[in-house]
């Protein structure tokens, strides 16, 4: 063999080798990257060739799968109630991808998920059954709460205090994801994401606003814990009006009539006095509070329920007058209603929070359990006797404090109310909120609640915790304690 030839053999074999080994590389490597790609027509046409699995709320789908009239993706995702169930199920859509439990369980849903496969069918590639997603909602505490909110711009969350379980999850206004499962559903994608009521935002999970009086029970839970005062009935040293320090700034309470010089904490809460907790922050220092809210759960950045929820706000870098701010939950402090129905359930029981979660399983086409959530990991918050505290004055709010508006009737509800100023020089409409809890002793059942009303159309005088968002927190917790 001469040269020329022995070198272009030599060449051809190097050649056929890159080849194997990129194909190789693709087939070992890539086939995920290239699967998952939004580009790859073939990952759509698959996912979409069969009837998907379900979401399930207390047994029943609020999901579907019906037939297209044509083209090559042969079924599309449909919604029972979607509206009421968007902020649980998020969307599947053939042009715009999938989100939260539609995205998060789409390998389940769609039968790829490799749990679903017996050997059998791994290795021969058949079609798998698809899953389905077994939720902790509540439909009874859920239509409360959506029905409760109406036309109002706002949200909702309640929760099991015992076993973290996420009974409802509200958020208005909303929309039916069936409007934008298709591949032409363009113009009502536009709508719902252009509109100036950001529909698809999910207010109860993502959206987090200064919460407010309602901090004050993170500020008094670190007063207890750290000694500061003995007890809820201890008298605090509050002079009304605070100026704040280092300013010339005086902190006033929103109702000059109140007892609030020196009051208890018990009566400070009853009354929501700002001018104690404000001063209450500031003896406390920073630090302190931010480490009591932070056990709560605030600064996580992965809090996942398995939908990540966006991180509630307490600040650092504060100065005193800051500081003191934050002690009635205004500067930069920000929290979801997630993150304060967490309080409210941390305390319902007995300090201890058990790990919120709105899926309790994951199934497989037969129901065969692929996945469990467990109820039972708890985390110690608080003391006890701080909790106990804490329960008893959250009650004297509800009996004869601020909050009023939430009283069940032959339950046990304690609740702390907020109207949170926002915007340049507060210019804007309040917020209002309320977190809350319930026990009833007939049923054993009990709830953490809270509401939070963005916009209700009220004047900015009407605006109140207990006039707007007790009155929801009343009608969830109801529905989940009977």
């Amino acid at each position: 063999m001469n040269k020329t030839i022995r070198h272009t053999a030599v060449i051809c074999l190097l050649m056929v080798l890159a080849l194997m080994l990129r194909a190789t590389w693709v087939q070992a490597y890539e086939a995920k990257a290239l699967a998952d790609n939004p580009d790859n027509r073939r990952t759509a046409i698959a996912q979409y060739a069969h009837p998907q699995g379900d979401i399930i709320v207390a047994g029943s789908p609020v999901t579907g799968s019906r037939r297209t009239d044509s083209g090559d993706l042969a079924y599309e995702r449909t919604y029972t109630d979607g509206a009421l169930y968007a902020p649980v199920t998020g969307y599947s859509s053939q042009a715009y991808g999938s989100t939260q439990l539609e995205g998060i369980f789409a390998d389940v849903l769609d039968g790829t998920n490799s749990a679903l496969k017996n050997p059998v069918d791994a290795l021969t590639g058949k079609q798998t059954k698809p899953g389905d997603v077994l939720t902790t909602i509540d439909p009874a505490v859920q239509k409360a709460g959506y029905a409760a909110l109406g036309d109002k711009k706002g949200a909702a969350v309640a929760i099991d205090p015992k076993t973290g379980r996420i009974l409802a999850v509200v958020s208005t206004p909303s929309y039916d994801p069936t409007e934008i499962s298709g591949t032409s559903d363009g113009a009502a994608w536009k709508k719902l994401t252009t509109g100036a009521d950001k529909p698809m935002v999910n207010r109860a999970l993502r959206q987090p606003l200064p919460p407010g009086s309602t901090f004050k029970l993170v500020v008094a839970a670190a007063a207890l814990e750290d000694g500061l005062y003995g007890s809820v009935d201890e008298k605090t040293d509050s002079p009304d009006p605070y100026t704040l320090p280092n300013t010339r700034t005086v902190l006033e309470n929103e109702s000059a009539s109140a007892p609030c010089e020196n009051a208890t904490i018990r009566t400070a809460l009853r009354y929501s006095c700002n001018t104690v907790f404000a001063k209450m922050a500031v003896r406390l220092g920073q630090t302190k509070v931010r480490a009591m809210a932070e056990k709560f759960g605030f600064n996580d950045s992965a809090q996942d329920v398995p939908v990540r929820a966006a991180a509630s706000v307490y600040p650092s870098g504060m100065d005193e007058a800051q500081t003191g701010l934050s002690g009635i939950g205004q500067f930069d402090v920000t929290a979801t209603p997630l993150q304060m129905a967490m309080v409210s359930a941390s305390l319902a029981n007995d300090g201890l929070m058990a790990a919120p979660h709105m899926v309790s399983k994951v199934v497989d086409g037969s129901g065969g359990t692929v996945r469990s959530y467990k109820d039972s990991d708890t985390t110690r918050i608080v003391s006890s006797s701080t909790a106990e505290q804490l329960r008893s004055a959250m009650v004297t709010v509800v009996e004869d404090g601020t909050g009023t508006n939430a009283k069940v009737s032959g339950a046990e509800v304690g609740g702390k109310t907020g109207t949170a100023q926002h915007g340049v020089d507060n210019d804007g409409t309040p917020y209002a909120w309320f977190t809350s809890y319930a026990k009833d002793a007939s049923s054993g059942k009990e709830v953490a609640v809270a509401v939070v009303v963005e916009d209700s159309g009220a004047a900015r005088s009407e605006v109140s915790g207990n006039g707007l968002a007790a009155p929801i927190a009343q009608k969830m917790m109801a529905a989940a304690v009977r």
